[in-house]
């Protein structure tokens, strides 16, 4: 594949068979929660989605279910499966999945906000769930300092502009907010929190607007737990997973102790091919595979690592068409789809004027394939790890009420749920101060901060790296720079292939002090491919840093290949 080249971002404009009435705006949540009354949310209160979602959503067809799909019990996965027969069809999801059962005592949770029996002056005494007394949390009180909407959001902005955020013990009996430490130091739910839950499925519905009814948030304890949750509900060992020919090396370290088998779909410069994904499932041979065609894709559509490749509308769409086809459940790994950037114009042109408001911003946003999504086949996957800090361990899963009660099952027994001091903290900072509105201003305001950051790297490869046998392309979104080396060029490519210069060069950057990535470490089929590739990465280094490194690399290329 080529490196992956800037799109044009299309706006969704309308959706097949689908219309949206009165979908939520950022405008219309505080009307919506004004009629909804106070949010209930003490200490590990029961919670979900529909209790935050718009009425228009009650208008939508539900989502497909995936617990009784079509089956072929010469077709099947292997022996065991077959426990899972019942009249002629089986479970989508593995055996570990399928037996599955909400949790006896924390079912109960439901019983915790009846109200006071004025007769008896007594409400539900709770001697029943293992919620240790706040008296003996620690903490007294949490102070955050926050960048304000209004003042900036730079780290010198934020010393001398920015709010300083208080949480006290008991906020919320005394009336001072609806969240505090008393609940957030405590057991929680599987769901998570209500009070951050109420965010991001508000920020879903604005953003992506699910087409279907039945759809749900759950908070997540990051992507690569959601990644490894959703593997053990849809993959048994033995099983073969689809993903790009290239694939985000932690899914692939994720899957394989799993014993779940990667085929790799080739890719072009707006990432993996619906035609080769077609052909793969087309003419899927179980007798040489030993196994049954693929039921699960994953893949990164935005910003993708490694190579920085962008689905474009029209590719998005033809993917799911190849899903709805072959009858494929999609995992949507997107934590990079708020890096999407402005149009790379080059050193000497002039910059795209930046989204003017926050629907110019939104309509900028390449439609996610959960909002083309009329089946319920997409397990998307959101992060605050790449837009607010990964240290917060903190995302959410969008997905049908079925999957999400099974994911909520799944966490019960596991992580169960965030960190409570990570929610809290998002809460203060994203619900109570910033809003939907500055929320969506810090989005704007990193989408063009990674724009000046991809530009500084690409105007570097432009000024140092030899074009004669390395190219790229500016990516659209993310944080990554996939480039390619013709390594045919080599002096002694038939002496030393692919694989030798490759490591040489590895070795030798690592000598003249940057680091790079080499491509074959990414590869869905390790032992595939003749390609040689490098990611580097524009996240994290200053401007002047960014521009050496790459001035080593261009050297180390040079050497390598003997050129002046």
């Amino acid at each position: 594949m080529a490196p992956p080249s800037a799109i044009e971002i299309e706006a969704i404009s309308d959706t097949t068979a689908i219309v949206f009435p009165d979908p939520l705006t950022v405008n219309g949540v505080s009307s919506r929660r004004a009629k909804a009354g106070m949010l209930n949310g003490g200490v590990a209160a029961s919670t979900n989605s529909d209790l935050f979602k718009s009425p228009s959503n009650r208008t939508k067809p539900k989502a497909k279910r995936w617990d009784r799909e079509w089956f072929n019990v010469n077709n099947a996965r292997n022996v065991a499966n077959a426990t899972c027969v019942a009249n002629g069809v089986a479970d989508k999801f593995s055996l570990e999945c399928a037996a599955r059962q909400a949790p006896s005592i924390k079912g109960l949770a439901k019983h915790l906000k009846n109200p006071v029996d004025s007769s008896r002056s007594l409400g539900l005494i709770n001697l029943g769930g293992g919620l240790p007394s706040s008296d003996y949390f620690p903490i007294e009180r949490l102070d955050i300092k926050i960048p304000s909407v209004e003042g900036g959001f730079s780290e010198q902005q934020t010393r001398e502009s920015g709010v300083v955020s208080k949480t006290g013990k008991h906020d919320v009996a005394e009336g001072k907010g609806a969240y505090d430490l008393s609940i957030a130091l405590n057991y929680g739910q599987g769901s998570g929190s209500a009070q951050l839950l109420r965010f991001v499925t508000e920020h879903t519905e604005i953003v992506h607007n699910p087409p279907y009814q039945d759809w749900r948030c759950i908070l997540s304890v990051g992507n690569t737990s959601a990644m490894d949750m959703a593997l053990r509900m849809f993959t048994q060992r033995g099983d073969y997973m689809l993903a790009e020919e290239y694939a985000f090396a932690t899914a692939i370290e994720t899957a394989a102790p799993m014993g779940v088998n990667i085929v790799g779909i080739a890719m072009d410069d707006e990432g993996l091919l619906p035609d080769s994904m077609d052909e793969i499932l087309s003419n899927w041979d179980v007798h040489t595979r030993g196994a049954a065609k693929p039921s699960v894709l994953y893949t990164v559509p935005t910003g993708h690592n490694p190579t920085g490749a962008t689905q474009s509308l029209e590719r998005r769409r033809k993917v799911y068409k190849v899903a709805q086809k072959h009858d494929i459940y999609i995992l949507e790994d997107e934590p990079y789809y708020y890096l999407q950037m402005q149009k790379y114009t080059g050193r000497n042109a002039a910059d795209v004027p930046p989204p003017a408001s926050h629907q110019e911003f939104l309509k900028a946003l390449l439609p996610s394939l959960l909002s083309l999504d009329t089946d319920g086949r997409v397990f998307r996957m959101d992060s605050f790890s790449k837009v607010i800090a990964p240290g917060t361990r903190t995302g959410w899963i969008t997905a049908s009420q079925q999957i999400i009660e099974k994911v909520q099952q799944h966490h019960e027994v596991s992580v169960q749920n965030p960190s409570g001091i990570s929610q809290l903290v998002l809460y203060k900072l994203l619900d109570e101060n910033w809003g939907h509105g500055g929320y969506l201003e810090w989005l704007i305001n990193l989408r063009l901060e990674y724009t000046g950051r991809r530009d500084t790297i690409v105007y570097a490869c432009e000024t140092y790296l030899p074009r004669q046998v390395i190219s790229w392309n500016p990516p659209a979104a993310g944080m990554f720079l996939w480039m390619k080396i013709d390594w045919h060029q080599h002096p002694q490519a038939q002496a030393k292939g692919v694989k030798i210069i490759e490591q040489e060069i590895l070795e030798a950057c690592i000598e003249r002090g940057v680091l790079v990535i080499p491509g074959s470490w990414f590869r869905a089929e390790r032992d595939v491919g003749q390609d040689l590739f490098f990611r580097a990465t524009f996240a994290a280094a200053a401007s002047d840093k960014m521009d050496e490194a790459i001035r080593r690399f261009g050297e180390v290329i040079r050497e390598s290949f003997l050129i002046e």
